[in-house]
């Protein structure tokens, strides 16, 4: 299975992120950890009920970031996946819930409505046919029925498109399906969560660069370290490129490099999972940290702020 793992992005305040994701947008809060290079930060996951490979957003909430631009370089967008019928529902919530929302508009056939969270990241909502029947999870305030199934894709805004097209259908096997003006949009095989990568081309636009509301890196699926290392191996002799050495997140193990249009990419195994250190029934319950860390478990906490008043 090829795709999307996941998004990880920069946030602001904690609180504020913690109660749009999870009661706005009522995504199931999956893990909640530090960041393991620096550990004074959250790292939040939201997804599915079991936070499988292609629903996962996550968050580096750092308090006081300022905030990014979107440019050259960097995810111009980041989309949901919902049952086409949902869309009047999410677009009824955006306006109860004060949510910035766009006009609803028209991609590749697709019906989007892009909107934004509180950091003024860039998101949608793409209406799928037959997405109804995919699993959903409630909160209890978005009815299953009309919950986010994970991701549609993301869309690059990148200088060139050719060698990162290269990479994306070289080692991550998306194939080119079709064009629209400067998109192009790349498709893993099947219709499954995070199946998609467009590639906005902006030759000339100003370069973009990191804070509040910007995409930190995106990962990419692997099903094991077995099939990771194939895809390190196609990165240099394929491309040129050099990824890091294995890292070891607890819920994946994951290898990152710069794709060459400038934007972090990350192989991220599907294997172990969410589950490995706590039940599905109780995931995001309580802070998990890695063994590394657990010795620093009261000065950790001490710092990190209490998430119980975006829950009262």
């Amino acid at each position: 299975m090829s795709g999307l793992h996941h998004v990880t992005a920069i946030a602001g305040d904690p609180i504020r992120n913690f109660a749009f994701y999870t009661r706005d947008l009522g995504l199931r809060f999956v893990k909640k950890t530090v960041n393991f290079d620096d550990p004074g930060t959250y790292h939040f996951y939201y997804g599915d009920e079991t936070g499988r490979p292609g629903t996962i957003l996550t968050f580096f909430p750092w308090a006081g970031a300022p905030a990014g631009r979107r440019g050259v370089g960097e995810t111009h967008q980041t989309a949901f996946r919902v049952p086409q019928r949902s869309l009047g529902y999410w677009t009824q919530r955006f306006i109860e819930k004060g949510i910035a929302y766009e006009a609803l508009e028209k991609r590749f056939g697709e019906s989007v409505l892009p909107f934004t969270d509180p950091d003024g990241m860039a998101l949608a909502l793409v209406g799928v046919p037959g997405a109804e029947n995919e699993p959903g999870w409630s909160n209890g305030e978005v009815p299953a029925e009309h919950a986010i199934r994970g991701f549609h894709g993301v869309t690059l805004l990148l200088d060139s498109a050719a060698k990162t097209a290269g990479v994306l259908t070289d080692v991550f096997g998306f194939e080119e399906t079709a064009r629209e003006g400067s998109v192009i949009r790349f498709k893993a095989p099947g219709d499954a969560e995070g199946s998609v990568v467009d590639i906005y081309e902006a030759k000339g636009f100003l370069r973009g660069h990191q804070g509040g509301g910007s995409v930190h890196h995106i990962a990419f699926r692997a099903a094991d370290d077995a099939e990771q290392g194939k895809m390190a191996q196609r990165l240099v002799s394929n491309h040129g490129l050099h990824p890091t050495e294995q890292r070891d997140r607890n819920y994946f193990r994951s290898i990152y490099f710069r794709e060459p249009g400038g934007v972090l990419f990350e192989i991220a195994t599907d294997i172990p999972g969410f589950a490995v250190d706590e039940p599905v029934a109780t995931l995001g319950r309580d802070l998990k940290l890695p063994g590394f860390l657990e010795q620093h478990r009261k000065q950790i906490e001490d710092v990190l702020p209490s998430l119980e008043e975006s829950v009262s």
